[in-house]
């Protein structure tokens, strides 16, 4: 028999969430379950940035609590769960100081959920990875030739070279995922949040 903890996690989970005070702040189509949360180390040292679903799993499941909150309230049919902004894990995780692993996750998370070449901020599902260098030119799956790109873009650029299109051009130039380019982007997301500044060691 499915356990009331396990029930009420997969209600929460489908649930929507109401009164989010940061939806200006959000990339367009972004819901509230898919806002960033910082998760800190049982030592509080900020060491990722997830989504709010993901974050609220966690602490249903009882491996991470809630340090702060975001001030929105998710309401499934028995019950009320405060968003969380900042969550902590309850055991010490050790992180290598080494380059993340490629993924498709954290492209887009490098590259901030940002077409690299119009510029236009999406959520994930809504987002592709292009080759800068295309597959059928020769191209790899590495670091330095993926980059975040919107479905538009994609279609346009094709399996063209970028010195072949006339208006379009990287914003950045694509960089391995190294533990300061993560820490990088927790501080530029949290400039803006008090929750997160506390952690981030921003100055008062």
């Amino acid at each position: 028999m499915m356990s009331a903890k396990i029930r009420k996690q997969k209600s929460l989970v489908r649930c929507h969430a109401m009164g989010s005070p940061n939806e200006s702040a959000r990339p367009r189509n972004v819901s509230t379950l898919q806002t960033p949360v910082l998760v800190l180390n049982a030592s509080y040292e900020p060491i990722n940035i997830c989504g709010a679903r993901r974050a609220l799993v966690l602490v249903l499941k009882g491996v991470a609590r809630t340090e702060e909150e975001q001030g929105a309230t998710l309401h499934a049919s028995r019950v009320k769960m405060p968003l969380p902004s900042v969550i902590r894990l309850l055991e010490y995780r050790r992180i290598p100081h080494q380059t993340r692993a490629l993924s498709r996750k954290n492209i887009l998370l490098r590259d901030r959920n940002t077409c690299q070449y119009c510029g236009d901020v999406l959520c994930a599902n809504e987002m592709t990875l292009d080759h800068v260098l295309p597959r059928s030119r020769g191209g790899t799956s590495t670091w330095e030739n993926l980059v975040a790109c919107c479905h538009e873009c994609n279609r346009r650029k094709g399996s063209q070279l970028l010195h072949e299109l006339t208006d379009m051009k990287l914003a950045r130039e694509p960089r391995p995922f190294s533990l300061h380019t993560s820490r990088h982007i927790m501080r530029m997301l949290g400039s803006g949040d008090a929750n997160w500044r506390k952690y981030l060691y921003f100055e008062a």
